[in-house]
């Protein structure tokens, strides 16, 4: 999901899509959706370098959109950071 925010962010900023609500349209999205995915793009940059990092085990990511979004939404990345080195000692990842 965060490579796909990245990308719906490239996409609005060269004129692709007017705005997020348009992406949203064209995607067959709803607004919250991507407001959820593009909320990604507030994650720390060496928390989004590991996540883009983590690779599919049999089609299945190892580590799920939901999961680091409660992340994104605090505001210090030093908290961000604390609460991915939390999340990542309770898995393997």
């Amino acid at each position: 999901m965060l490579a796909l925010a990245h990308r719906l962010e490239n996409a609005i900023a060269v004129g692709e899509y007017n705005d997020r609500a348009e992406s949203a349209s064209r995607l067959e999205l709803t607004r919250a959706r991507i407001t959820q995915i593009m909320d990604l793009l507030l994650l720390a940059p060496e928390i989004q370098e590991q996540v883009l990092g983590l690779e599919r085990i049999d089609g299945v990511e190892p580590l799920s959109e939901r999961r680091v979004r409660p992340i994104a939404k605090m505001l210090s990345w030093a908290e961000q950071r604390r609460m991915w080195s939390e999340l990542k000692s309770n898995r393997s990842l």
